[in-house]
């Protein structure tokens, strides 16, 4: 399906002006409900009523209204916004070209892609490979449904993506008090836990991942249209073992992350544990060891045991026929 374009404009780019169109670059797939009746399924609507009088208010007479400290309503109506000076309201302006690494993930909102008009072509191709060669984006601002934003510029499969972000004084200050508590953290525990992050490790493939809450979801929503017995299954659980404490559990979690990989080498213990754990495997192997040489010396010995008590009998054969 062809995607519609939500807003018409141009990327300043220095003395360049670059005519795009901009589209959603993702889609919400969830899947939505009405609210309704238990009864009978009949649909709820909601009513704009004013809480003064409790009548109902067209929607050609809703305004916004900003609440004052003192509990007092300030209404603005959309003259009021027209007036706000909003230079960015039809240009994507360039305001510099930072690193990619540079900027945190946390600051990124909602992507969108930037389609170029037929006239704006070739300066969108020679920006789009710029921004490749360079490893840069560019640090925009752009005004969305009224609202001006900081963005980026990227490139996504031959496309250029308009990152929007949130502002600097959005992001909350992660202020936790673990941050501050005094915990030791054991070589040995460090140790494997790198070496679990090591065994999990992989490339991304975006294709592997799928909602499988969404699926269940919609399995629900078929099987009521058709009257069919819905019957939950369980998952089955990773077998880890009897885990007692931090080590067992990082050592359990490498075990079962490589048995999931196919792989089947034995987990290393960590340097310097001197654990029981880490020293069992060892004793039960030199135990195994051990065991069928006992059994073939004891076969051995049952041998000539067995020699002696047939020469005695062949003896005592001999002298009752005398």
């Amino acid at each position: 399906m062809r995607m519609r374009s939500i807003w018409k404009g141009s990327v300043s780019f220095g003395l360049v002006s670059i005519g795009v169109k901009l589209y959603s670059a993702t889609e919400e797939r969830d899947v939505s409900f009405h609210q309704v009746r238990r009864s009978d399924g009949a649909r709820v609507r909601y009513k704009r009523v004013a809480e003064s009088d409790g009548e109902e208010v067209p929607y050609s007479e809703i305004a916004k209204g900003y609440q004052m400290p003192g509990g007092e309503i300030v209404v603005l109506t959309d003259e009021d916004f027209a007036d706000l000076p909003l230079p960015s309201a039809r240009v994507v302006d360039v305001l510099q070209f930072v690193p990619s690494d540079q900027i945190d993930p946390i600051y990124y909102n909602k992507s969108y892609y930037l389609e170029p008009e037929k006239t704006a072509i070739k300066p969108y191709l020679l920006l789009r490979d710029a921004l490749e060669e360079s490893d840069m984006v560019g640090l925009v601002k752009v005004a969305i449904r009224n609202r001006e934003q900081l963005a980026t510029l990227r490139v996504r499969d031959g496309v250029i993506v308009l990152g929007t972000m949130i502002w600097p004084d959005e992001v909350r200050t992660a202020d936790f008090g673990f941050l501050d508590a005094d915990v030791e953290l054991r070589q040995q525990e460090q140790a494997m836990a790198r070496s679990l992050v090591e065994s999990m490790a992989g490339d991304f493939v975006p294709e592997e991942y799928t909602d499988n809450y969404r699926a269940a979801l919609q399995s629900v929503i078929e099987a009521k249209v058709e009257g069919r017995e819905i019957v939950e299954a369980e998952e089955p659980q990773p077998d880890t073992g009897n885990v007692v404490d931090l080590m067992s559990a990082l050592r359990a979690s490498v075990e079962a992350a490589k048995k999931s990989r196919g792989e089947t080498s034995a987990v290393p213990a960590a340097a310097g544990s001197g654990t029981k754990a880490a020293k069992a495997p060892a004793a039960k192997t030199a135990a195994a060891k051990k065991a069928p040489a006992k059994k073939a010396a004891a076969k051995k010995a049952a041998k000539p045991a067995t020699a002696k008590k047939a020469a005695a009998k062949k003896a005592a054969k001999a002298r009752k026929t005398a």
